[in-house]
């Protein structure tokens, strides 16, 4: 590969992004508790090994930590067509009325138009789901279904009684979530302390380390908290197929910010603190309505090296899938070179990966 001429910035394709991952880091269960997770301060050249409940006086008297709020939904949903072929609906979002979006595994799927039966259907103390159309457009990904339950239930009633909680595909006990044995420790630690707007169907893994006492720890010294949301969505672990990154069609997912939270980026920059996102979707969300202005709406922004931050100074987050567009986020915010060496260092020192896994801090490279 010929070297960019001196000042030109890199361009960078999917492969620069792999990197070898034994499976046994991959953290199939959460620590024991939120906060004995391993923390990775990864803001100097240099990185420490920590634990996660000392990220308290990491942080300063005035900064401000940005948490995504989001709920994560049982939209996980087993059922079976009228020939009785085994299918999965996993729901990305709730539209108006009866109406959702969702994803759908099924070896044949059926046409439009076609009734499915879920959780048992309508005669089997279930409830029954008719194909409309493919979504967004009629060559989309995802599927819009109708739903019709036997008391004229919500979408979020239906998944509330038969769904089953979205776990990641790399969680492998998923296979068999009517058997779960983990079900009820999952309910409770794939959740945040603070999760509160449903709508996600994965959770903003990097909250998952905060408890009442670390964030009390931080209140104490004067560490301010404000949150948004983004419900996430299925397309966080999609992977990226085309080598060259300007090809690759970004996930859309709906985001929110709240009058509150706005005031409190405004006084956070006029007493001089830092914005510290919690997790890549808040970055995801602040830099979104940095860009375009919108407090709330759809954001499908792709964020690769080069990418110029407005908004986010310092970000806790976790150790992401290799090729990954989280990889490319994190690696456009504290530097490419910084974070590959991070990443190795994490693997040689055993920290655990993915949802489940440890947390390192990053600060915004000056590159």
């Amino acid at each position: 590969m010929p070297h960019p001429a001196p000042g030109a910035a890199r361009a960078y394709t999917l492969s620069d992004f792999d990197f070898s991952l034994p499976p046994e880091l991959i953290a199939q269960h959460p620590a024991a508790e939120r906060s004995s997770a391993r923390l990775l301060d990864g803001r100097d050249p240099q990185p420490a090994d920590r634990i996660f409940r000392e990220l308290p006086p990491l942080l300063r008297s005035g900064d401000l930590l940005v948490f995504n709020d989001t709920r994560v939904v049982p939209a996980r949903l087993f059922g079976e067509k009228a020939s009785g072929g085994k299918l999965e609906l996993l729901i990305e979002r709730v539209l108006a009325g009866n109406e959702v979006v969702a994803h759908m595994k099924v070896s044949k799927k059926p046409l439009p138009g076609a009734t499915v039966h879920l959780a048992g259907g309508l005669g089997g103390g279930g409830f029954d789901a008719r194909l409309l159309a493919r979504w967004p457009d009629a060559d989309g990904p995802l599927f819009r279904f109708a739903l019709y339950g036997p008391k004229g239930e919500s979408p979020w009633e239906l998944m509330e009684r038969h769904g089953h909680l979205p776990l990641p595909p790399y969680i492998e006990r998923q296979q068999n979530a009517d058997h779960d044995p983990d079900a009820a420790a999952d309910a409770e630690r794939y959740q945040t302390v603070f999760a509160r707007a449903p709508g996600a169907v994965a959770a903003p893994t990097a909250a998952l380390h905060f408890d009442a006492g670390v964030l009390a720890q931080l209140a104490a010294l004067g560490v301010q908290q404000a949150s948004v949301t983004l419900h996430v969505g299925a397309g966080t672990f999609q992977p990226v197929k085309t080598e060259n990154l300007a090809e690759h069609r970004m996930h859309s997912e709906w985001y929110e910010i709240p009058p509150a939270t706005l005031a409190a980026l405004e006084r956070c920059r006029q007493r001089g603190g830092r914005v510290v996102a919690v997790g890549t979707t808040t970055v995801r969300t602040l830099e979104s309505w940095a860009r375009s202005g919108a407090t709330t709406g759809e954001t499908d922004i792709f964020i690769t090296p080069g990418f110029r931050f407005q908004v986010v100074d310092l970000l806790v987050t976790n150790f992401h899938l290799p090729k990954s567009t989280l990889m490319m986020l994190v690696s456009a915010f504290a530097g490419y070179e910084h974070v590959m060496a991070l990443y190795r260092h994490a693997v040689a020192q055993r920290y655990r990966f993915f949802s489940y896994g440890d947390a390192m801090l990053l600060a915004r490279s000056a590159e």
